[in-house]
């Protein structure tokens, strides 16, 4: 069995350490008391023998054996069963952090507390040495226990705030140096908070039914009662700081996206027009050089049929055989360049 701690608390303090879970319930049904199991990574089979010692129901069972639940909160008859995502950062190599999202279930019941973790944050252990330094606050029973859960999850997600503020900050600085690594950058960073909005938007939730459901009429609304209310508050005040967090990150990274889009978009329209522009003075140059070879043409063939040496061609023995030929060759020459300045291309 993989139990972490076992423990029955008596008017808020630490009474007996059972071996065994039937000996925990026992022990806390003839004291009066609260029993804390903490389980971390357990196997399916013994997640069923901590539910028939306690008498979980069959849906909220499967759903922790199943693992991998959205965060919520579920009641069935008078046991409250909640999932909560946990998160740290996790560095490996150089490279930036990493946000590492674990899994918490918590089983509330009137006298017993059943947690299940899988994930190494928060440190529950510690959590419960706390709660034992303060016996008037752990007094108060489950509630003490699950409000002290909450706040220790929503404190997760200050470092994994902390560091995506930083990334956007330099996401946000390398934009306008044409960094290629930028919009993967991006892409990485909005993958992180969407993880976190999935973790902070239902804690909000959570934590206000919880607070709800404390503000009616009930005997215990004395000052301690009262004080765990308040810490119900503060608790909700910090997840909802958090919430508003992830959701300025994914705006200011949907920006920074749309504006890397447009400057990669603008960089390639000028590579483009550059291109055209290079394409048309290509153009230009093509069409001078085909005009020139066009002038010179009719005067080469001119030269060349005059040019060879023929015995009967009677105008070769004109005597302005040659000249009246050299003047055909700059007419045609000329013909063709007035037509070509003309048209544009000398």
């Amino acid at each position: 069995m993989t139990i972490m701690d076992n423990a029955v608390y008596v008017d808020g303090r630490r009474t007996a350490n059972p071996v065994s879970l039937e000996e925990t319930c026992e022990t806390a049904r003839e004291r009066g008391g609260l029993a804390w199991v903490d389980l971390y990574w357990p196997e399916p089979g013994e997640i069923h023998a901590v539910a028939e010692e306690f008498s979980l129901h069959r849906l909220a069972v499967e759903d922790a054996v199943n693992a991998h639940q959205r965060s919520k909160i579920e009641q069935y008859d008078d046991v409250l069963f909640v999932v909560l995502h946990p998160a740290r950062l996790v560095r490996e190599g150089p490279g930036p952090a990493v946000a590492e999202f674990g899994e918490v279930h918590a089983f509330v019941g009137p006298d017993f507390v059943v947690t299940i973790r899988r994930a190494q944050t928060p440190d529950l252990t510690a959590m419960r040495t706390q709660l034992e330094g303060d016996p008037e606050l752990l007094r108060h029973g489950p509630a003490a226990i699950l409000t002290t859960l909450l706040d220790q999850v929503v404190n997760t997600y200050r470092a994994v705030i902390a560091d995506l503020r930083s990334d956007i900050d330099e996401i946000e600085d390398k934009l306008f140096s044409r960094d290629p690594e930028v919009s993967l950058r991006i892409y990485d960073a909005s993958r992180e908070v969407l993880a976190l909005q999935r973790a902070t938007h239902p804690v909000v939730d959570i934590l206000r039914m919880l607070h709800d459901a404390g503000d009616g009429d009930d005997p215990r609304h004395d000052g301690r009662y009262v004080e765990l209310q308040r810490n119900l508050r503060n608790v909700l005040d910090h997840a909802l700081r958090h919430k508003e967090a992830a959701d300025s990150f994914r705006s200011l990274l949907a920006n920074a996206l749309n504006v890397h889009t447009t400057l990669v978009t603008q960089e390639q329209n000028e590579e483009m027009r550059r291109m055209s522009e290079q394409g048309l003075q290509q153009d230009e140059q093509v069409k001078k050089i085909s005009a020139w070879a066009a002038i010179l043409f009719a005067p080469t063939m001119v030269g060349t049929i005059y040019g060879m040496n023929f015995t009967h061609m009677p105008e070769i023995d004109w005597v302005f055989g040659y000249p009246l030929a050299l003047g055909a060759m700059v007419a045609a020459g000329g013909v063709f360049w007035g037509i070509f300045k003309r048209v544009g291309w000398l």
